[in-house]
């Protein structure tokens, strides 16, 4: 990550081991780093302790590797989020040192080694179908340095499945609930636990819920406190706010 990368550039220097023209060489591009086709943030883990994270849906391949080799030589991971199989395949090829999740569609290009594991971030689905969104979830938890369990295929058709988990649920300090049709599983963990609930609607289900537009109305108007919302589909997004919530934990 970048504040290792600096502090690591300005230990050197205190030890003479590198001159000043050749920190400041190792240092350019901070704040911004410009290409042909984008600006990478370099300063975004200073500023917020979380990375410069890419979404690849609608990026080229070839975009998708300059970006992430351009991270690499900053001292910065590269994770990069909705990327096909096709896609991740033509950047390993020029990447083989990438790791590839296909069920999460994420791909993570580890420029040092890994953080310390801290707290613990649970990740729970409804049903097998919300899969690739929890696994969204859980692996950007854990590229950013979280421990994270997975307790899925526990939805309230079924409640004595989650029921029959609650001594796991108790130890997490943040909870990602991911689910589909009516959203319903959200609101009943938030009544079984002292801790923060992310809800993620998913798209998952027939016709009347709307792409997953029923999971979001009913997880917005879930009557359990402590329950806060992301966009449909959004395991990301739940990631990056459980791990804020997961880090400033006791």
């Amino acid at each position: 990550m970048q504040r290792t990368h600096l502090r690591a550039t300005l230990e050197a220097i205190s030890r003479g081991e590198t001159s000043v023209d050749e920190a400041l060489e190792a240092l350019a591009g901070f704040p911004e780093l410009a290409l042909d086709y984008a600006h990478i943030d370099t300063h975004r883990p200073l500023r917020t302790g979380q990375p410069e994270v890419v979404f690849g849906q609608s990026k080229t391949a070839e975009q998708v590797a300059g970006i992430l080799e351009a991270l690499r030589e900053h001292g910065q991971d590269g994770l990069v989020t909705r990327l096909d199989e096709a896609k991740a395949a033509a950047i390993r090829d020029r990447l083989p040192e990438a790791t590839w999740h296909p069920v999460a569609r994420v791909l993570h290009l580890r420029a040092g080694p890994p953080p310390e594991p801290v707290g613990l971030i649970s990740v729970i689905t409804a049903g097998t179908s919300d899969l690739p969104v929890a696994e969204e979830a859980a692996v950007v938890a854990e590229a950013l340095g979280d421990r994270v369990q997975r307790i899925y295929d526990v939805g309230v058709a079924g409640i004595h499945r989650l029921l029959g988990r609650l001594d796991r649920l108790r130890r997490a300090r943040v909870h990602v609930v991911v689910a589909g049709m009516e959203g319903a599983l959200a609101s009943v963990v938030a009544g079984l636990v002292d801790r923060p609930v992310i809800g993620v609607p998913t798209s998952v289900g027939y016709g009347a819920s709307f792409g997953g537009l029923g999971a979001l109305l009913g997880m917005l108007n879930a009557c359990a406190p402590g329950i806060s919302v992301v966009n449909i589909d959004n395991g990301f997004g739940a990631a990056m706010q459980a791990s804020l919530i997961n880090r400033m934990a006791p």
